[in-house]
């Protein structure tokens, strides 16, 4: 796109009148109220109202700026009703609206990004090469917005349906933890956490665009999301070049480590990956999980040779008792931060690789 087509695009009326378009669709009547007069409206303090609006991630507005709509309004009247009926405390409310607006920050900007690349012809990325956009084109992101903004209404009971499923495992893992029969310690139960890291993703940032590199990293969340998911993994965050993922079950966690590692050897797209996983008590804290199990795993893997899996000597010893799997003692490291660990390698028992692998790769997309 020439100087002139960027300076085009930019005085385009679609580009200065989109926004405003496309919040008064996904929000309805357009922002018209202050926050002393949403506050008001809700039967709350304005302190209260400010409050709710940081937890929902945005930033703080003066009282009478009309930032405000009727769905504003209308969610702070529910909070309020929880609040007043003695379901919830105000802080518990807070708390679990910060949950909601980190995780819909994320998909949000995670979707649009989806629908904008899928709009984006792979030609043009061919003849861009390295000088390819990491944000869409004026037209694209209109298209994109437009899009969005028609599947809105169905894709929603979409979003309620995945979060109530979610919800429903979330709560039977918690009751199964909090079981004295199974946890001595429901505060930290035991799990098993896995580490796999991208070899040699460095070199590939510095010889891709960004476009391409996006697209890479993409194509590792999804390869390694439905690898972790198909055993029953749960993923916990992917951040570029890593996953971290747990299981409470070794001979899963063992089977998702070596099939992520077998996946992205025979990706053509992928680097090569290494896999560290270790055994014990992990504390679980907003979606995440910390704990010296955690940064065990995270230094195994730092020191796992490529296209192999080390996991430590608590792993090696439930894996005794586990058909299918063996691992092998290797030498001794000092890792930072832990001291010394004796690592031991993981490998599948002769049978070769299991049908979960195959159907993987029957259901991914063809590569971009």
């Amino acid at each position: 796109m020439t100087t002139e087509e960027v300076s085009g695009a930019r005085d385009h009326p679609l580009v200065e009148e989109l926004p405003g378009q496309i919040e008064r669709r996904l929000l309805g009547r357009p922002a018209s109220m202050g926050r002393r007069e949403v506050s008001e409206g809700a039967g709350v303090e304005p302190v209260v109202a400010r409050r709710f609006w940081h937890a929902m991630g945005f930033q703080n507005v003066d009282d009478e700026d009309a930032m405000f709509t009727e769905a504003d309004l209308e969610a702070l009247k529910r909070v309020a009703r929880l609040i007043g009926d003695g379901e919830i405390s105000e802080e518990l409310a807070l708390g679990m609206t910060r949950a909601f607006a980190r995780t819909s920050d994320r998909l949000a900007v995670w979707q649009t990004q989806l629908v904008a690349e899928s709009l984006t012809s792979p030609f043009s990325e061919e003849l861009e090469g390295k000088d390819s956009r990491s944000v869409p084109e004026p037209r694209i992101a209109a298209d994109a917005a437009e899009l969005l903004a028609n599947i809105c209404d169905d894709i929603e009971p979409l979003l309620v349906y995945v979060w109530r499923r979610h919800l429903t495992n979330a709560i039977a893992r918690m009751i199964a933890d909090a079981d004295p029969a199974v946890h001595s310690d429901p505060s930290a139960p035991i799990r098993v956490v896995g580490f796999a890291d991208l070899v040699s993703f460095t070199s590939f940032v510095r010889r891709m665009s960004e476009r391409q590199l996006a697209r890479l990293v993409q194509r590792f969340e999804l390869l390694a999301s439905d690898v972790i998911t198909e055993h029953g993994g749960r993923v916990i965050k992917t951040v570029g070049d890593e996953v971290l993922f747990v299981h409470t079950d070794a001979a899963a966690a063992s089977a998702i480590a070596l099939d992520l590692v077998d996946a992205m050897a025979e990706d053509e797209l992928l680097p090569p990956v290494r896999v560290g996983l270790a055994h014990g008590r992990v504390v679980s804290r907003l979606g995440d999980v910390f704990g010296l199990t955690v940064n065990k795993a995270s230094r195994i893997t730092a020191v796992t040779p490529s296209g192999h899996v080390f996991v430590d000597e608590d792993m090696a010893k439930v894996l005794r008792s586990v058909s299918g799997f063996s691992a092998t003692e290797r030498r001794r490291r000092m890792l930072r931060g832990i001291g010394v660990v004796t690592l031991h390698e993981l490998q599948r028992a002769p049978g070769g690789r299991g049908p979960a692998l195959r159907e993987i790769d029957a259901r991914l997309p063809s590569k971009p």
